[in-house]
């Protein structure tokens, strides 16, 4: 298999530009995500509690809906209090 072509391999990583990877989040009250994300894509729609990436406090985005897309850099996503589920992190 060939890897596919590269059209922005020169282009600047910007926090409005188009995630260029994502993983699964899994929420816990005591770990922090492996990279800091750009967004969060939420499957199932419910609470989210977050840790911003520079914030020293949790959120609580609150009836986040399905599909729904927080724009915000995370550091971590707790447990206590997410009732969303099928988190991914856009990197």
């Amino acid at each position: 298999m060939t890897m596919p072509e590269r059209t922005f391999e020169n282009s600047v990583d910007s926090p409005t530009a188009p995630s260029l990877d994502c993983i699964t989040i899994t929420p816990s009250d005591t770990l922090d995500l492996p990279q800091i994300t750009k967004a969060i894509y939420v499957g199932e729609g419910g609470n989210v509690v977050l840790r911003p990436a520079l914030g020293n406090a949790d959120v609580l985005f609150k009836n986040v809906p399905t599909g729904s897309t927080l724009d915000v850099r995370v550091r971590a996503v707790r447990v206590t209090g997410t009732t969303a589920s099928a988190l991914v992190g856009l990197l």
